[in-house]
């Protein structure tokens, strides 16, 4: 885990600390509370950057102070960490933001200034900030198709960021790229039910790109073969922490239910991952029946993402794992 510590000695505001101790999250957050500050929360990539350098390659996961309140109301912020959200200085396109839309958690430009929400796995076009550029355009739209992760990725390493904020969708040279396109870009407005431990609200995320959400719906045969054939395997989950990783990947699936890499031998009457890893960690909704053939494991998309069984020959969006 990594806790925060106010320091202004060394002219940054937070120290951190890589605390070597095997601990939930929860019992991470009160330890960092009783000896520290508490776990980190992460405001930028040059926070990011701190954190790695303080494990020079001698450890594999920590806690951060992120967690989901499932259950919560969304938040709506903005990608370029600085620009804070605000509900009076919004340009809704009418019907927006569509609170009944579960899998539409990220922003887009639609009639040339009205915002709206829309699925993060669709590709689209989007929109990029140069903000250290001001003798060269502050806007780039990129006409290659992206997810919304993909473009923010991108975005972050090619110039700034997704284009963020009021002002900045103002500017003329937004009216400009608009004009020249009738496609409905991405840009930086997103909205999650993710918090940071200490009450902050920090926009910046940072997610796992090793998991991949696939928005087709096939059935467990035809999403394996898809996975081996595009990325690596019908992703495995072996602990908690790929659980939490999965359940954040999963929101955005356009079916109640996706494909994970688990199966049934009926055989042998045992449950296996596809991937030859043995099931070390479970998370079902009821224990699954011992006694059914052609059946293999799917995920919630909602609720407590828990497993359930599920006929071979039914279709679901899947999760592939990238490594």
């Amino acid at each position: 885990m990594f806790s925060a510590q106010c320091c202004f000695m060394d002219c940054q505001l937070y120290q951190f600390l890589y605390i070597n101790e095997n601990k939930t999250w929860t019992e991470a957050q009160q330890y960092c509370r009783e000896n520290h500050t508490d776990l980190v929360t992460v405001t930028n990539m040059k926070d990011m950057e701190r954190l790695l350098s303080i494990s020079a390659g001698d450890w594999m996961d920590a806690w951060i102070g992120l967690y989901d309140q499932t259950e919560g109301d969304r938040r709506q912020y903005w990608s370029l960490p600085g620009v804070e959200f605000d509900d009076n200085e919004t340009i809704w396109n009418p019907g927006e933001p569509n609170v009944c839309g579960k899998r539409e958690n990220c922003g887009l430009l639609v009639n040339t200034s009205k915002w709206g929400y829309a699925s993060c796995s669709i590709q689209r076009y989007f929109l990029c900030y140069n903000g250290e550029y001001h003798c060269d355009s502050l806007l780039f739209l990129n006409k290659a198709r992206n997810s919304w992760q993909k473009a923010q990725s991108y975005c972050r390493e090619n110039h700034t960021d997704l284009i963020s904020g009021t002002k900045q969708l103002q500017d003329e040279e937004v009216e400009k790229a608009m004009k020249s396109t009738h496609r409905k870009p991405f840009i930086g407005l997103f909205r999650d039910t993710w918090r940071w431990s200490d009450g902050s609200s920090f926009s910046f995320r940072h997610w796992n790109k090793n998991f991949k959400n696939v928005e087709h719906n096939r059935d467990q045969c035809d999403a394996l073969t898809y996975c081996r054939d595009h990325h690596h395997d019908l992703v495995t989950i072996t602990n908690m922490d790929d659980q939490r990783w999965i359940q954040e990947k999963v929101k955005n699936a356009s079916t109640d239910y996706v494909w994970i890499g688990l199966h049934y031998a009926w055989t042998l009457h045992f449950w296996f991952w596809v991937s030859d890893e043995v099931v070390s960690y479970e998370n079902w909704a009821s224990c699954p029946k011992m006694d059914n053939c052609d059946v293999s494991g799917a995920m919630e998309t909602r609720g407590g993402h828990k497993w359930l069984e599920k006929k071979d020959s039914e279709t679901f969006n899947f999760i592939c794992s990238k490594y």
